[in-house]
């Protein structure tokens, strides 16, 4: 997903392109990454401060709907970055310090359960959390 196709699916959907809408999806195509509703609010505060929390959620949610977000959940908290799209199935890891994604081109599923008996398998989601080389304490790409 990027922000035009964002957009355009917004209003093939029906809905309109308001200011906040665009800046929320200009944060996500900005930023890359995995992002908390928390974090998505305190960049849209500098434009629009009397923003609410519950605006954001709201606006996250209408674009999970729509498959422009997708979503992940770690440390209790619900985490959305763009939909990464593409026809191929494939699978995550994530880095927990700065959010940012690289994808696994392999299903451990087919290792794990193969094909149960009795039993149609309609999707899944597998993700790797750890720490990436840029956020990793004591490597020389270390951005702290």
């Amino acid at each position: 997903m990027n922000l035009q196709k964002a957009l355009d699916l917004l209003k093939e959907k029906g809905y309109k392109n308001t200011g906040k809408r665009e800046t929320i999806l200009n944060i996500f195509a900005e930023q890359q990454r995995y992002l908390t509703a928390k974090e998505v609010l305190d960049l849209m505060q500098a434009d629009f401060p009397g923003l609410s929390f519950d605006t954001v959620y709201r606006n996250l949610a209408l674009f999970e709907e729509l498959g422009i977000v997708e979503a992940t959940e770690w440390n209790g908290e619900r985490r959305y970055r763009f939909h990464c799209g593409g026809e191929h199935h494939h699978h995550h890891i994530i880095c927990t310090e700065c959010g940012r994604t690289r994808t696994i081109h392999l299903c451990p599923m087919n290792a794990i359960l193969g094909n149960p008996e009795n039993f149609a398998i309609t999707g899944h989601k597998f993700e790797i959390y750890g720490v990436c080389s840029d956020c990793a304490p004591g490597t020389s790409s270390a951005r702290h």
